[in-house]
């Protein structure tokens, strides 16, 4: 139990029904939905499309998503790929002829056919209780009335609005000027195409008026993008993949996201006796950043899309797990691994359902960095993600852009099982941070016992880019310690990341905890 003299958040308690996402408008529509009828899907659906609205910068149906879920009363984990693939025409070579020798981020080169919409459609038609128009009536009601813009939103407005262009700063700025804390947010060009999807299904978004929409915007800026492109796409179910921590098995979503990195990540802990240690000092962030660089140097050579990749199980593998743990010296830090050629950044969604029958549900929304590839359509002012920027350039690269394959991707769901028991939906969003945060968390509990909020709250440390970002939270006796072993460290101006999960009792009670990090909260009835 927390220190009640000490700022924090206790764990929402509920029997019904909980949702925990990063903005509380989504919170209560998804238990609205809960309450209406609905099922955990129903409820993730309608509290995922709204933070398109609710949190624009981050997310919205020109984007992608991943989805785990449970069935009701089941223990069997299923999966969703719901990311778009390149345009036909998309050719590395033409770019690096170009002069590139990544993908350019804000620009038609970096995006992909958005697959978040053809993924709600296909979940709620196959899998959810309600009708589609009954799940998408609160995002078009808010995207019509307006939403006020929350604290952490506002924040995230000022950094990244500087990329949007054309259309985008119509759309999303007030007078060519960033809009201010409280403001309404209003998307009326949205709300009709959420009409159109609730009422005809995903053939409104990837074909006719709305497709030509984006077309139009995406030829506007030198893409190669066609209706056809549009047309095609479809998203695809896939099997989980999944190891075991100290009897805790973790559950992700398959390449072309990078779960199998967490999964990674944790059988390297493995090798060392992280419940001896200090839960907030030097020796456990050490090893976690050690982890952390040889993991993401892995994962950096293999995942991909997974037509174009054979190598997940060398990820999963016990034995990779020692032979990289073996190179780790808890007396000095490696050096940084080969940075990404690809892009990687935190603007992501999370929101994780479970109803009262025990579906659980797992689902992440982004459109990759902050308002995605800064291109809007003119006219329903459909702001289009960058996730091609998650392509490499390189020769004979697994990941190597080509028209029609899906780019690697830094979003993923997470789900724990305990003596083959489903126990917790998750997530922790924030970019290439997130295999970190999965491991992290799971280890908090594992290892010192937290409950969900605790491990949430706990402060987070992060290597990456050469150097190592250590929250405020951490004193300055571990930061020097860190330094002594060979770290840069940093104190980041923001954040690292932002968490949510919901713990299903064996006794029938749901414990929901949102990150302070994020606007949002845990909501139950």
């Amino acid at each position: 139990m927390r220190d009640f003299h000490l700022p924090g958040r206790s764990p929402v308690l509920a029997t019904s029904g909980i949702c925990a996402t990063s903005h509380p408008l989504a919170a209560k529509v998804a238990v609205d939905v809960m309450e209406r009828g609905g099922n955990a899907m129903d409820a993730a659906i309608a509290g995922a499309v709204l933070l398109g609205i609710c949190e624009p910068q981050m997310t919205g149906i020109g984007g992608d998503c991943f989805v785990l879920w449970s069935d009701a009363g089941g223990q069997d984990v299923h999966a969703f790929n719901g990311s778009g693939r390149a345009p036909a025409a998309a050719n590395a070579a033409a770019l690096r002829d170009g002069g590139h020798e990544t993908v350019p981020l804000y620009t038609a080169d970096a995006v992909t056919i958005p697959g978040a919409v053809d993924a709600f459609c296909t979940l709620s038609r196959e899998h959810g209780k309600l009708d589609l128009a009954d799940i998408l009536a609160p995002a078009i009601h808010y995207a019509e009335a307006g939403v006020p813009i929350a604290p952490r939103v506002a924040a995230d407005w000022i950094t990244s609005s500087h990329i949007l262009k054309g259309h985008a700063r119509t759309h999303y700025l007030t007078g060519g000027e960033v809009p201010q804390m409280g403001a309404l947010f209003r998307a009326p060009g949205q709300a009709e195409v959420l009409r159109r999807v609730a009422a005809n299904g995903p053939a409104a978004f990837y074909e006719g008026e709305v497709a030509e929409d984006m077309l139009a915007a995406l030829a506007e800026t030198g893409g190669a993008h066609t209706a056809a492109d549009f047309a095609a796409h479809r998203g695809d179910a896939a099997t989980p993949i999944s190891g075991t921590y100290k009897g805790r098995e973790l559950i992700e979503h398959p390449p072309n996201g990078q779960g199998a990195t967490a999964i990674l990540m944790l059988n390297i802990l493995a090798q060392f006796d992280i419940a001896a240690m200090d839960a907030l000092g030097a020796p456990r962030a050490h090893l976690e950043a050690e982890a952390t660089k040889l993991a993401y140097d892995a994962r950096n050579r293999i995942i991909a899309d997974p037509d174009h990749t054979a190598r997940t199980e060398f990820m999963l593998s016990a034995e990779t797990a020692r032979t990289l743990a073996a190179m780790i010296r808890p007396d000095r830090a490696l050096d940084q691994a080969a940075p990404l050629t690809e892009a990687m950044h935190r603007d992501t969604v999370y929101i994780t359902v479970v109803d009262k029958d025990r579906m659980a549900v797992s689902l992440i929304y982004s459109i990759f960095h902050g308002f995605g590839s800064g291109i809007a359509s003119e006219k329903f002012g459909i702001l289009l993600q960058n996730r091609g920027a998650g392509f490499t350039l390189e020769p004979g690269h697994p990941n190597k852009l080509a028209g029609g394959k899906r780019p690697f991707h830094t979003i993923i769901p997470g789900m724990l099982r305990e003596g083959g028991r489903v126990i917790m939906p998750f997530g922790v969003m924030g970019g290439a941070y997130q295999p970190c945060g999965h491991a992290r968390f799971v280890s908090n509990l594992a290892d010192f016992g937290m409950d969900p909020q605790t491990a949430i709250d706990a402060p987070r440390s992060y290597a990456a880019d050469g150097a190592l970002r250590v929250e405020r939270g951490y004193s300055d006796a571990v930061r020097a310690a860190l330094s002594d072993l060979g770290h840069k460290v940093i104190v980041p101006d923001e954040a690292i990341g932002g968490a949510q999960a919901i713990r299903i009792g064996a006794d029938g009670v749901l414990e929901g905890a949102s990150d302070p990090r994020k606007d949002g909260c845990a909501l139950g009835y």
